[in-house]
């Protein structure tokens, strides 16, 4: 018992985290957190009692940790995996409208779908530049399933929110469209049109959103009766196959409807089908993700869900002040309770780009 009591010892000598020193001196985070400050907050002995103990064990906080809440700096700090899609550019008009309306200002950094980058971005700014996060994950996060970066911030006492592209590991607020049901709804309009050969052009498995769509799309050519078709399913990893693959999809097989995750794989499907002398909507109806200036302006119009991203920035900007400027909580990190996941509601908007009966 002593041999594995000191082996659990040592390795906290190595790696020991406030989470640790929280379990062991039965307090909550935020006790120790306030202690390693020397917040008036607590009591004396409570603060030696946490100081000696972290330095025993040579406790040193990283990078993040200096994000520790010191002063208010009323800045936002917002991470998105690009600024291509439009989705994204409306989330941040979202947010910078509440900033404005409460007083904060808005900082804005790009993880570029990089893992890396994202982590950079994030350590960065809690270094004492924001006061919280709003984030939606990089594809390669979400491959790799590394989310270190984030409950660190969490757990030294910085409030993040995940809209869009959310991971179920993380407890903490967020903000999303049901995208199932999304999916599941604009399948069945197509299929109530008299579509039944349905493809899905969308992303890898590993980016959630995606992947959620897929299994909407399924589950209703499954309630229909209608055979999936696994060569009817292209996933676009990176945009320089995008071309190829949809190209390969609509030369060899006859589709009459496409379902595609977002724009810009909506636009590339109708361009294609043109060059294919492939008529849309007479030959091919098509279905996007996003709603945004593409959608309105193509050549024919495309039928959207619109993912109201603007709504979306602003709820999350307004439970990140709300949490910036509630008192703080006494919580053991654990409890779900505390968080709230807000859906937003979306709409199918019927353009040029899908027939009806």
């Amino acid at each position: 018992m002593n041999y594995i009591y000191c082996n659990i010892i040592n390795d906290m000598k190595k790696k020991v985290t406030l989470k640790q020193i929280a379990k062991e001196l039965d307090v909550s985070v935020s006790t120790v957190s306030k202690s390693l400050r020397d917040s008036p907050e607590i009591s004396e002995d409570t603060r030696l009692k946490v100081q000696a103990f972290a330095k025993l064990y040579n406790y040193k906080p990283n990078n993040i940790a200096l994000s520790l809440k010191n002063k208010k700096t009323k800045t936002i700090g917002v991470i998105i995996p690009e600024i291509v899609h439009h989705f994204f550019a409306t989330v941040i008009s979202g947010v910078e409208q509440v900033a404005n309306e409460t007083g904060y200002n808005v900082i804005v950094c790009l993880s570029d779908e990089s893992f890396d980058k994202e982590v950079i971005n994030m350590e960065m700014l809690a270094n004492g530049s924001i006061d919280g996060f709003i984030m939606s994950l990089s594809k390669e996060t979400q491959q790799k399933g590394d989310y270190h970066h984030i409950k660190e911030v969490i757990n030294q006492g910085m409030p993040v929110i995940m809209f869009d592209r959310v991971a179920n590991e993380i407890l903490t607020d967020k903000v999303i469209i049901d995208d199932y049901q999304a999916a599941y709804e604009a399948v069945n309009f197509l299929i109530q049109n008299g579509a039944k050969k349905i493809a899905l052009i969308t992303t890898v498995d590993y980016v959630s959103v995606g992947k959620l769509r897929t299994e909407g799309y399924l589950k209703a050519l499954e309630d229909n009766d209608i055979k999936v078709e696994d060569k009817y399913i292209v996933k676009i990893e990176d945009i320089e196959t995008c071309d190829s693959k949809i190209h390969y999809l609509l030369h060899s097989e006859k589709v009459d409807a496409v379902i595609a995750v977002n724009e810009l794989f909506a636009v590339v499907t109708i361009k294609i089908a043109n060059s294919l002398n492939i008529n849309v909507p007479n030959d091919l109806s098509v279905i996007a993700f996003t709603d945004g200036i593409i959608s309105k302006f193509s050549t024919p119009t495309i039928t959207t869900v619109s993912q109201n991203g603007v709504k979306m920035g602003r709820k999350a900007a307004e439970m990140l002040i709300r949490r910036l400027e509630e008192e703080e909580h006494e919580l053991e990190e654990y409890d779900s309770e505390y968080y709230r996941t807000e859906v937003i509601e979306t709409s199918l908007i019927l353009r040029e780009s899908t027939k009806t009966r």
